[in-house]
């Protein structure tokens, strides 16, 4: 008996599925979206159709049927996707035994556990996936997340260091803490913020903040260095670094006697987006947004 065709749509999502598990693994479990779909587009080879983008949305075929058929593959609970970064979970990594045809069939099977539902899907390839049901609807929303993110990025890469300094100072202002001192330009001696959970700063903690805003990650050295400078009872460090760190400053600050908070883009940019609410209006135009509301499927 013949084998049956596969359809090139899942045939393709097989392939780039596949490859973005494999790429997280490498990359240590988790990175940005947009860098894992770069390194599939380097890795699996895609051809026309594959490369082709939909009339109606203007989306890459390639690349919606990767968001499309990765639900199937979150709701397995092989990987995450949060504020714009993918996380291949330890069931995620194992999947990868599976194969290529495997790890789908295992994330098709779990996605119609999930919805309960024996309601056939369209995997012709011929439609806009974003169109197809709920899957497609989640899709989308993960796609323009992704894109939201990817343009507050931009945005802060813009600015110079003081900029993002006055940033830095707004989210702790919107997180309730007082900042009697943000530093001028010129030397600071290590401390550019300093925040408090009550005027006078007599409430722990008391929060001083190093800020770095360039491309190279922070060194272990420039953490030590913040170390040093909590002397008092209740100190608290937050270093905030917009071209993230080395992995020898993460292990030092997790290992340290003195606690140091390691906050990159990533994390920036889901507080900013989590207490932008709460920031006055002068604070708010710093890094102004705009919420859009969807219909989210998997929170009914």
């Amino acid at each position: 008996m013949a084998k049956d065709k596969i359809a090139p749509s899942r045939e393709l999502a097989s392939k780039v599925v596949f490859a973005a598990l494999q790429i997280l693994k490498e990359m240590g479990g988790q990175a940005p979206g947009k860098e894992v779909i770069a390194a599939i587009e380097d890795r699996v080879a895609l051809d026309d159709w594959a490369r082709a983008t939909y009339e109606k949305t203007g989306y890459i075929r390639w690349v919606s049927i990767l968001h499309f058929w990765s639900i199937g593959v979150i709701k397995a609970g092989f990987l995450i996707k949060k504020k714009g970064v993918w996380y291949l979970t330890p069931d995620g990594e194992n999947a990868l035994k599976l194969g290529e045809i495997g790890l789908q069939e295992a994330a098709s099977a779990a996605y119609r556990k999930w919805k309960n539902s024996n309601q056939p899907q369209d995997e012709s390839g011929e439609q806009d996936v974003s169109d197809v049901g709920e899957q497609g609807q989640e899709a989308t929303i993960h796609v323009i997340e992704q894109q939201a993110i990817e343009g507050l990025k931009k945005q802060i890469n813009l600015k110079n260091p003081y900029e993002f300094q006055d940033l830095v100072a707004a989210l702790l202002r919107g997180m309730g803490y007082y900042t009697p001192f943000v530093a001028p330009q010129g030397k600071d001696g290590g401390v550019d913020v300093i925040a408090y959970r009550d005027p006078l700063g007599t409430v722990s903690p008391r929060i001083k903040v190093q800020i770095k805003h360039r491309e190279n990650p922070a060194s272990v050295s420039e953490v030590r260095q913040l170390m040093g400078l909590l002397q008092k009872d209740g100190d608290v460090g937050m270093f905030v670094s917009s071209g993230g760190f080395t992995n020898d400053s993460k292990t030092t600050a997790r290992s340290s006697h003195v606690h140091v908070e390691l906050v990159d883009l990533d994390r920036f940019i889901s507080l900013w987006q989590e207490f932008f609410s709460k920031l006055n209006d002068e604070d708010k135009s710093l890094l102004p947004l705009v919420p859009i509301y969807f219909y989210h499927p998997s929170l009914t």
